[in-house]
């Protein structure tokens, strides 16, 4: 029976429109429309990976060796399971042209390549054609950033190692490129017989080889991955096939959709405090209303259902309103979105985002008013013309609290398993919850120092005007901290994080990091190098040492996944090196190292803040797969690894002898006077053609790149966040115009000037938004600091031209959206306004 009288009073009541919850519908649906958008986006791209998982491979399965060619067993099943079968090899060396070098990714192919799709090239010739001999030279084709920086055209001539090339063609598009991850040089592409003389893979350098293969239509690939790992078992082959044809890209794509849609709810949880203000306003225009039918006897549980069920109807209104710009945007932005991306994107609207998105709409809106709908409750018929909603209890009936935080733990809980990251949202739920609390606190404590501050203020009215209104209950200064501070807190912690990640990679550069990293040294160059530069008074020091790199595949003879999960370090080969004496500036945390003319079986130096990550003990035995080859040794110490010098350093480190007969190559670096780093440079790379130079400074600014990409990303999110803030301002504003109305006529009947009564407007919104910004920029840098320490593990140091720009842009939002509602106070008529109120 109350349900159906409730329904009825509903329909009722929502009959007058939409008047008073523009800007709740505005709150949830941009809420739920940016977590949609986002959505759709990153599903978009995974499903364009899988449409193009095989075009982005470059075949049906790939399997991925690590500095060594496959053998003649290994081709042999590659070839009895294929139906062809490409090689390609994969490393970084030096293009030459005259006295002008560069980074370039080099990519050596077979004549089979590409299996699949084809590669752009300008002129448009083949592939093959290409790379086929032209006059005397084998041909090649690079990208054009490449050529550029080497001045050359296509016709020139320039050299890899001792090899001379003919550029034969631009290199436009690479079909395969995105399965080839970070790369620290443009690309260059050669036949890998043209290589034979230039002593670029001379066994111990360093290079991966990857075979791709052509599968028959039907073909079971997960049975063919079974049998491909029994059949490479302990070689260290990794398999990858078209069902994720990018794993690095998708696994990328994967972890900033679920960081990004964790900001989307912190734009939620900004629009959950304006639905809130908005629901609770609504409520106090009805205390008559309410108190009348409390008159005629309507139950509590009736006057709940009323309008539980009239919010609940427009909270769906703001979910769908949500859901259709979040699956129309991306979809009509599509074309710029996908000439933005270099990897597929198949473009559509998905139904999982939307219905994700519409989980986390309808959860908010739940929890943001379910209270002031419970306060409704208590209004009682002696209070008809009294606002129950701000003389009463400030919070609502136990059941209610109970009911509220069952479904903060559903939210968390949904949003931990869309995610998939429970440890970042526990994180960012407690980062929201912590700021709402500093927020509240700090709407409390600026409404009591406005309050005591209106007696120093004497001599001052503009001033005096503005304190009393942010002290009276009628100013909203609680909703307009609440909504700002946190958009401008998640703005805020985004900034502080990005420069501390900035800081962090080129921050040390000039005194700490070194000039340049050499590789592919040979154990007949090592002497006559180290003899170059320790003669050179502008080197001030030099770090050599020998290098493989190696696969861990087991720890105490069980699969390294099974004792250490998906740690970073058993993702793909790590760099090895051995020492009879143990190297400068290395400390020990536990353990010993061995004797220089150790001879026993292998020992192992491990890096100590991964092995107690991976959960490793002294007297583990470890694994490791280095050239196809299986290498089982103790763990004899574990030492302090410092990667943050950009300097040598190692995870894995093991005693010469176990090491013994393994070819390999020596890596250094290389500290000296930039101004003599190009005749370094020149003299090296004449000396010695195949030795690869990687400038450190050049390196950063790539990865420097690559995370001012993400910062962008992340800002579009916070953004979306501070233009809910903004519009829940707006709200807060539009709500208080009632009380500026009568306010301004009381002072114009006084005598205060419209000049006055406008600077007074002013002056308090500038007020609530300093006080916002302030507390916004306290949020933020706590926020900032935890993430940059505990999760980055960088140095943390505020960047103060983001705090102050945050304080800055709370001042100007608040005061815009003061004045924007001050003009119909200023041009009322007092005769009127008091005259209506008498």
């Amino acid at each position: 029976m109350s349900l159906a009288v409730a329904a009825r009073f509903a329909r009722r009541e929502l009959r007058g429109g939409l008047q008073g919850f523009r800007i709740f519908l505005a709150c949830l649906a941009l809420g739920v429309a940016a977590i949609a958008a986002i959505g759709t986006v990153r599903v978009s791209i995974e499903a364009g990976l899988a449409r193009e998982g095989a075009a982005l491979l470059g075949g049906d399965a790939e399997l991925d060796f690590t500095y060594r060619f496959a053998s003649e067993d290994e081709r042999a099943w590659m070839q009895n399971a294929a139906r062809a079968v490409s090689e390609i090899a994969d490393f970084r060396s030096m293009a030459v042209v005259g006295d002008s070098r560069a980074l370039t990714q080099i990519k050596a192919v077979d004549s089979a390549y590409p299996l699949i799709g084809t590669v752009g090239l300008e002129p448009q010739i083949s592939i093959g054609d290409a790379l086929g001999t032209h006059g005397d030279l084998p041909g090649a084709v690079m990208e054009r950033v490449l050529m550029d920086r080497l001045g050359l055209s296509v016709g020139d001539r320039f050299a890899l190692g001792t090899q001379e090339f003919h550029l034969s063609a631009v290199l436009t598009r690479e079909p395969d490129g995105a399965a080839g991850g970070f790369a620290l040089g443009p690309r260059t592409i050669v036949l890998t017989t043209s290589l034979e003389d230039s002593s670029l893979l001379a066994p111990g350098t360093l290079f991966s080889t990857k075979y791709r293969l052509t599968i028959d239509p039907g073909t079971d690939l997960e049975q063919l991955k079974t049998e491909a790992a029994l059949t490479f078992a302990e070689t260290g082959v990794r398999w990858t096939d078209a069902r994720n044809g990018a794993p690095g890209i998708s696994e990328f794509v994967d972890r900033l959709g679920a960081f990004l849609v964790l900001i989307g709810l912190s734009g939620l949880a900004v629009g959950g405090v304006g639905v809130s203000s908005a629901v609770q306003a609504y409520l106090s225009q009805k205390t008559s209303v309410i108190a009348t039918l409390r008159t005629l006897g309507a139950e509590r549980k009736t006057i709940f259902l009323t309008y539980f069920l009239q919010i609940g109807a427009l909270s769906v209104l703001g979910v769908m309103l949500g859901l259709l710009l979040g699956a129309l945007i991306p979809v009509a932005l599509a074309p710029l979105i996908a000439a933005q991306l270099p990897i597929p994107a198949a473009f559509a609207i998905y139904p999982a985002p939307l219905f994700e998105a519409a989980v986390y709409g309808l959860l908010t809106a739940f929890i943001f008013t379910l209270w002031p709908l419970a306060r409704a409750e208590e209004v009682r018929a002696a209070t008809l013309f009294r606002d129950a909603l701000s003389t009463g209890q400030k919070l609502p009936a136990p059941r209610y609290i109970a009911i509220t935080l069952l479904a903060l733990a559903v939210l968390l809980g949904v949003a931990g398993w869309f995610s998939g990251t429970w440890w970042l949202t526990l994180l960012t739920a407690g980062g929201i919850a912590g700021a709402l609390v500093l927020l509240t606190g700090a709407a409390f404590l600026i409404r009591v120092l406005s309050k005591r501050g209106k007696a120093l203020s004497r001599g001052k009215p503009r001033l005096r005007w503005a304190l009393s209104a942010i002290s009276g209950p009628k100013e909203g200064a609680t909703s307009v901290v609440l909504s700002l501070g946190l958009g401008l807190s998640v703005l805020a912690a985004v900034g502080q994080i990005d420069g501390n990640l900035r800081n962090a990679i080129t921050g040390n550069l000039p005194d700490v990091a070194p000039s340049y990293f050499f590789v592919d040294i040979q154990k007949d160059q090592i002497d006559g190098y180290t003899d170059r530069l320790e003669s050179d008074p502008a080197v001030s020091r030099i770090q050599s040492a020998p290098m493989l790199r190696g696969i861990i595949t087991r720890i105490n003879g069980a699969p390294a996944a099974e004792t250490s999960g998906d740690h970073w370090v058993l993702q793909g080969d790590r760099g090895v090196t051995y020492s009879a004496a143990m190297p400068e500036n290395t400390r020990l945390t536990a353990g010993e190292w061995w004797a220089d003319d150790y001879s026993g079986p292998p020992l192992i130096s491990f890096a100590a803040e991964e092995a107690e990550e991976m959960g490793l003990r002294l007297g583990d035995t470890m694994t490791i797969n280095i050239l196809g080859r299986d290498i089982t040794g103790t763990l004899a110490s574990f030492r302090e690894v410092d990667f943050s010098t950009a300097g040598i350093g190692f995870i894995l480190a093991m005693n010469p002898s176990a090491l013994a007969g393994a070819p390999h190559s020596f890596i250094s670096t290389v500290y000296a006077e930039e101004t003599a780093e190009a005749e370094i440079l020149r003299d090296l790379a004449s000396r010695y053609p195949n030795i690869t130079a990687i400038r450190v400074r050049d390196a950063i600014d790539r990865v420097a790149d690559a995370l001012g990409g993400l910062a962008t990303a992340t800002s579009y999110g916070a953004a979306a966040t501070l233009l809910t803030g903004f519009l829940v301002l707006i709200g807060a504003a539009a709500a208080g115009t009632r009380a500026r109305v009568y306010e301004a006529a009381i002072l114009k009947t006084l005598g205060a000037s419209r000049r006055s009564i406008l600077a007074s407007f002013a002056l308090r919104s500038a007020l609530l938004g300093g006080g916002a910004g302030l507390v916004a920029l306290a949020a933020g840098v706590l926020g900032g600091w935890v993430v940059s320490v505990y999760i980055l593990d960088t140095s943390f140091i505020v960047i103060w031209p983001s705090a102050i720009g945050i304080v800055l842009g709370g001042i100007l939002a608040t005061t815009l959206a003061g004045l924007a509602f001050a003009w119909t106070p200023l041009n009322a008529k007092p005769s009127r306004i008091l005259r209506a109120l008498e």
